[in-house]
């Protein structure tokens, strides 16, 4: 049984060692523990520092790819290498690598495909209200439409079970946190958690300049993520939306007409709109219907990309 811990780097000289020494040796369960680094076209010596601490493996991006595609290079290499369970940590030493033993054993165990660690977002110090509700809220967001009890969604700590693995496709280019627990859910994967604490601060997030840009481009992950997996229900729902204003509208005029004689001619413009809101409605539903028609390939793509990564990795 190999464990593999990636940890995705972007400039992480200063921090990279506290990571690498902080990761366990040994596990019980676990024949080999191995540490993969994927420099994502830093600037510093984060490359000659992870040489030094004698990692096993090193990825280099030779220009900043982002951090999806940092964890989606990670992911696929791991899996070459005969990875049972694939661990991602950060570079910047937030999250206690000491903890791996914990976050692996529900996959050990049987009783999960994927563990998310929980930072306990509430009582972390260094996070503001505005943070922290955001985070709350996000995360509530995530579990709703996922249908998952994962607290922290955003969490990058986690731990992979080899077949969930070969499972994941990162479509988006911002960050895989979102977007692999609801793809995970509607694979049917049991998506598990384990609260944790989190390292004192080395840095701020370079993933994103404020709260503000956050929301926007995880809300954006979120819908385009929910939109490929449930495309028929978010066109039905947002046809539904504009069929039924096109007939309240249409029903203004009826009343107009009929019980106001004479004064119909003077709400024409409802008809119109009325008229105008139905079509587009309908032509939603149908798009609805493309869409999901459009999901079933994609099923089917995935499946064979399944057995392509299943025979180029075994």
């Amino acid at each position: 049984m190999k464990v593999i811990v990636q940890i995705p780097c972007y400039n992480e000289e200063e921090t990279l060692p506290l990571v690498i020494k902080s990761i366990p040796k040994e596990i019980q369960g676990i024949d080999e523990v191995e540490v993969l680094v994927i420099d994502d076209g830093s600037a510093d010596r984060t490359i000659e520092v992870a040489k030094g601490l004698g990692v096993d493996h090193i990825l280099v991006h030779r220009t900043n790819k982002g951090l999806a595609k940092t964890f989606e290079d990670g992911i696929n290499y791991a899996l070459a290498q005969g990875a049972d369970i694939i661990v991602n940590t950060d570079g910047d030493n937030q999250y206690p690598q000491s903890e791996i033993p914990r976050l692996i054993r529900p996959i050990l165990d049987g009783e999960a495909d994927i563990v998310v660690a929980d930072r306990q977002t509430s009582k972390i110090s260094h996070f503001s209200i505005t943070k922290k509700i955001l985070q709350q809220i996000g995360s509530a967001t995530v579990r709703f439409i996922a249908k998952t009890k994962v607290p922290d969604a955003p969490s990058g700590f986690r731990a992979y079970s080899r077949e969930a693995a070969l499972h994941l496709n990162i479509v988006t280019e911002f960050s895989y946190v979102i977007e692999t627990i609801v793809q995970a859910r509607k694979k049917g994967f049991k998506i598990a958690s384990i609260p944790v604490h989190t390292n004192p601060r080395t840095r701020d997030s370079r993933l994103f300049k404020s709260n503000w840009e956050h929301v926007k481009k995880s809300a954006a992950t979120l819908i385009r993520v929910y939109t490929v997996y449930e495309p028929f229900k978010v066109f039905f729902y947002l046809g539904l939306i504009i069929l039924g204003s096109g007939l309240v509208l249409g029903m203004r005029f009826l009343y107009f007409y009929f019980l106001s004689p004479g004064n119909g001619a003077g709400h024409i413009q409802s008809l119109i709109l009325a008229a105008i809101l139905l079509m587009i409605g309908f032509q939603v539903w149908v798009l609805g219907i493309i869409a999901d028609l459009i999901g079933i390939n994609r099923r089917l793509i995935e499946k064979v990309l399944h057995k392509n990564k299943d025979n180029n990795f075994s």
